[in-house]
């Protein structure tokens, strides 16, 4: 199994567990647990290989010209952590299907859980920094899914925002300082840029890249001053923390500084930081750890010491360091899943996790007093456990170390921190499952089913296993990590757990005894704890997002007050400023061109659209002039086109122009006729002399650029060479449309379709509730014609209906080799739509349409993306074109081209968005209408009666469950009319009513 699909698998079948809920708990859990074996094999299946010091890879191509690949590889590190994430992740599958409530969203959560360990694994197998920047964030999004899970929870919902803030800011650290790497290298691959440790630290962009990519790993690892957050992420639901604190999310951090270990370690500016922050992060956590009451807060925050331990031995730069941080990251995600997942079960089945309240536990649970015994036990470093062994390495290499010149401040703060770790992890012990049975405890307690204790049982059979036996069963994960770790090379010591008497083994004893004593200090200790002041980070944090947000506000407020006029004047001024300085600061050859004679058409246009564009500014108060003068202006423009030989670009303008007129009439229809004049004489002045400034220097501009030669040849040239050759098409616009630029026209129809369906929803909502009744008490300002349907326009735009039709699809099939295409038919027919309206009326016409809007545009972005995609069948990038000619019996040899598919798209897409936009404001018309008719009756109606939406578009979606209309994808004449008589019925009930009310 190569390594993408490794790391796409849980994307894959994250969808499945939310699909299959309805079948039962189990299958969800079943299937989750089925996609995450099936990674957990097909990656194990690569372990000889990687173990002998080989890499796997797997390299896509994708975005080679911006140096994004999808290249991802198997290495020692990633296959350890691969391994923890995948294999605890199944574990914690398990776990979960028994702890979580009947009432909880199972299938939503393994849905979480899934895409979570998708962009954990991503993150730890990719070969390319952008697509691992992809993953980093994916962790940000997918984990505050986790944390924010029980909704119903403040906490929780505070503690998914505080991760996401936090480890999304630095997430875009860590982007910076990853792209400088890149751009030091001149290469965004991992594997290269590991290869170049003397050109990145010769840089003098070193530092500022070593700055932003540990910000990017310290707020992702908890590490101080970031340490806040992950305590608070506690309000998740137990597995979610298990999985956070031992294999995922916060080993991320870590991850990232084991990675890039290799180019940014050795240095001193690494060292003190890197080391520093790490075992200020271990000290102080651990402190924190003893007096916290609650289970998982103190397993929280020693966490939080854990991971700073393993930073300070990343951050010492040795290969005692990097293997001691390894071996620890193999440890730590053991014994700590097993006591996160203990202390859920001691809240699962006594109903609180309050050292407090619980204690005595051992005679009431005692397979889980086993479990979680030996789990701290082993976070205590006690022999025999695997913790041990690691501790005591660092303690080794903590004795060894110098900071600033000083032999002795590293040791001491090092074995304060094992103190405390020590105290903590006993206190866990001796207050939940020693003493007597509390008395205050919600529920009596008793070992869950096997289920729930199978997970952490399993875990510390490794505990034990690595602590006795280390060589054979870590020894090898080991090995290969560290080597990964530190660049290869390295051969690993036999890993045991007596080494004589060495300072380490002191340090242990003083930490271990330390910790016993201050358990038995611990209730005075922990009243003058509680009685010291001491700086809250919550606080501190809620303090600096509250002002940050007071600023924003501020500034948003100064700057976007609603005023379109304020934008479009700011706007203009920098583009005008900026204009100027690249004039006076650049140079401007001489001409080269002459000037191209002209005939008297061209001047009368000229001046036809200069007096249009004038009237506009004089004349804008009155919206049906100004709307009208605009369409001068579109259409002179199309005649320039035509003028200038630029047939396409003449029939989408006008096409453009009639749709848009239509649109803006419906939609002006409710504004006032004549708007009143605001502006001061002053602010008239400078907005006048401000265009006539900006128009000059564009004017100016296009000038000097029409006169003289470009430096190099413009890309006109390619495009005329190479439409029939490469695309086989004559007409140059329609195949920079479909094939050269098709891109760009994908993501054209894609935004044409978000707008009209935005227009939809905003319809939708003044429909409903208060902006209804403001929208039926409306009345037009100007009286309205008798005839709301004339007699001519009725029988014309009916008889050129079908024409109309057929000259869009002459035009959308000679696109390719004449003027017209996808996207000028598209325009044509939705004209030949909107007549009907317009001559018909809405409800007539909307009961003879037969397609869902909303299906028209999502068939048009489907069928372009799909005929797009089928270049891949080809070996060729998204979106290009191919061609061929065939011949038929009784036919000439005639060209097919994929650009068609593309082609129809575009067509399907532009169609549904005009007709969607269209039929949005042709219901406010036709609320106020009813309104208009029947007064408060017909609000009751257009407010409350589900039969009098039939008549709207139908890319309404489904009609409500009461709606006395079949659900499908077409409506009919009769559906219609039964809705109309639906509709009259209900006035006339309401009418009755209202009158026996009154009596």
């Amino acid at each position: 199994m190569s390594p993408a699909l490794i790391a796409a698998l849980p994307f894959l079948g994250a969808a499945l567990p939310a699909l299959l809920i309805r079948t039962g708990r189990n299958n969800a859990a079943s299937v989750s647990a089925v996609i995450t074996g099936l990674a957990l094999l097909g990656l194990l299946l690569h372990l000889p290989t990687v173990l002998a010091g080989g890499v796997v890879e797997s390299r896509i191509d994708w975005l080679p010209w911006l140096g994004l690949n999808i290249n991802f590889w198997i290495d020692g590190l990633g296959m350890l952590f691969a391994t923890l994430i995948l294999g605890i992740g199944l574990l914690i599958i398990l776990y979960a299907r028994y702890y979580l409530s009947n009432k909880d969203p199972v299938g939503q959560f393994y849905t979480y859980l899934l895409l979570f360990q998708g962009a954990m694994v991503g993150i730890v197998l990719s070969d390319n920094i952008l697509l691992l920047l992809i993953f980093w964030e994916l962790t940000s999004l997918s984990s505050f899914l986790l944390i924010g899970y029980w909704k119903h929870l403040p906490a929780g919902r505070q503690g998914a925002r505080m991760a996401l803030t936090v480890t999304g800011l630095g997430g875009l650290s860590m982007i910076a300082g990853m792209l400088i790497l890149g751009n030091i290298v001149g290469s965004y691959d991992i594997s290269e840029i590991l290869k170049h440790k003397d050109a990145i630290q010769a840089s003098p962009m070193y530092l500022p890249a070593l700055l932003l990519i540990l910000g990017g790993a310290f707020t992702k690892s908890a590490q101080f001053p970031f340490h806040f957050w992950l305590p608070r992420a506690m309000a998740a639901p137990t597995p979610v923390s298990a999985y956070l604190h031992s294999a995922t999310m916060v080993k991320a951090g870590l991850f990232l500084m084991a990675r890039m270990w290799p180019v940014l370690s050795g240095t001193p500016e690494w060292f003190y930081i890197v080391a520093g922050v790490g075992l200020i992060t271990m000290l102080i956590a651990a402190k924190i750890a003893i007096f916290k009451h609650d289970m998982k807060a103190l397993l929280a925050y020693s966490t939080v010491s854990h991971l700073g331990l393993i930073t300070f031995m990343l951050g010492l730069g040795t290969q005692a360091g990097a293997l001691a941080a390894v071996f620890h990251i193999i440890n730590h995600a053991t014994f700590k899943a097993a006591l996160f997942m203990s202390a859920g079960i001691v809240d699962h089945e006594a109903g609180t996790r309050d050292l407090t309240r619980v204690s005595g536990l051992r005679k009431l649970m005692p397979i889980t007093f086993v479990i979680a015994t030996i789990a701290a036990l082993s976070m205590a470093g006690i022999p025999y456990f695997n913790g041990f062994l690691s501790k005591e390495m660092m303690l080794e290499a903590a004795a060894h170390t110098a900071f600033l010149g000083n032999d002795w401040i590293v040791p001491a703060l090092a074995t304060l921190a094992a103190l405390f770790s020590a105290t903590y992890a006993f206190r866990f012990i001796s207050h939940a499952f020693f003493g007597p049975v509390s008395k205050d405890m919600p529920q009596t307690p008793h070992d869950p089913v096997f289920g729930m204790w199978f997970s952490p049982a399993f875990l510390t059979v490794l505990v034990v296993a690595i602590g006795v036996f280390p060589m054979a069963v870590a020894g090898p994960y080991v090995q290969m990590a560290t080597n990964a770790v530190v660049g290869g090379g390295y051969h690993m010591h036999t890993l045991k757990i007596w080494h004589g008497l060495t300072p380490a083994l002191i340090m242990s004893v003083i930490a271990v005894t330390g910790g016993l004593l201050f358990l038995a200090a611990h209730a005075p200790l922990q009243r003058l704890w509680d009685a010291t002041p001491r700086p809250d980070a919550k606080v501190i944090f809620d303090w600096i997002v509250a002002q940050v947000q007071s600023a924003s506000d501020w500034i948003t407020q100064g700057l976007h007050n609603g005023a379109m006029a304020r934008y479009l004047m700011l706007f203009t001024l920098a583009s005008v400023g900026a204009g100027l300085y690249a004039f006076t600061t650049g140079t401007l050859g001489a001409q080269t061109r002459a000037l191209t004679p002209v005939n008297g058409a061209a001047i009368t246009a000229w001046l036809l659209l200069l007096t249009a564009a004038v009237c506009i500014v004089a004349l804008h108060h009155n919206r049906i002039l100004a709307l009208v003068l605009i369409g001068i202006v579109g259409l002179t423009v199309s005649m320039s086109f035509i003028y200038l030989s630029a047939p396409d670009l003449a029939l989408t303008q006008i096409s453009v122009e009639v749709v848009t007129a239509v649109l803006m009439l419906l939609a002006l229809n409710f504004l006032p006729k004549v708007t009143r004049i605001e502006s001061s004489r002053f602010k008239i002045s400078f907005d006048v002399m401000l265009s006539v400034f900006a128009g000059v220097a564009v004017s100016g501009l296009i000038y000097a650029l029409l006169m003289r030669d470009f430096a190099f040849a413009p890309m006109s040239g390619y495009m005329l060479d190479n439409s029939y050759n490469l695309a086989g098409g004559d007409n140059v616009v329609n195949v920079i449309l479909v094939d050269f630029r098709g891109y760009d026209t994908y993501g054209e129809i894609t935004v044409l379709g978000i707008a009209a369906l935005v227009i939809f929803a905003l319809t939708e909502t003044l429909l409903q509730g208060a902006s209804s009744r403001k929208l039926i008490a409306w009345r037009p300002d100007v009286a309205r014609g008798g005839d709301k349907h004339p007699l001519i326009l009725l029988i014309v735009t009916r008889v050129m209906m079908p024409i109309a039709l057929v000259v869009g699809l002459y035009i959308f099939l000679r696109g390719h080799n004449e003027p017209g295409g996808g996207f000028i038919a598209g325009l044509v027919v939705a004209i030949a739509l909107v007549t009907q309206y317009m001559a018909s009326g809405f409800a007539w016409t909307q009961a003879r349409q037969k397609v869902y809007y909303h299906v028209l545009i999502a068939s048009g972005v489907l069928v372009a993306g799909i005929t797009g995609a089928g270049a891949f069948f080809n070996d060729m990038p998204f979106l290009t074109s191919d061609f061929g000619y065939f011949k038929l019996p009784g036919l000439e040899k005639f060209e097919l081209a994929t650009a068609a598919g593309f082609d129809l798209g575009v067509f399907l897409g532009v169609v549904g968005s005009v007709m969607l936009a269209l039929g949005g404001l042709s219901r406010l018309a036709r609320r106020a209408a009813m309104g208009e008719q029947d007064g408060e009756e017909g609000a009751h109606i257009a407010a409350e009666k589900p039969e009098a939406r039939v008549l709207a578009p139908l890319a309404a979606g489904p009609y409500p469950p009461e709606a006395k209309v079949p659900r499908r994808w077409w409506s009919t004449a009769r559906a219609a009319q039964e809705a109309t008589k639906s509709e009259r019925d209900q006035v006339h009930e309401n009418k009755v009513k209202n009158k026996e009310e009154d009596h």
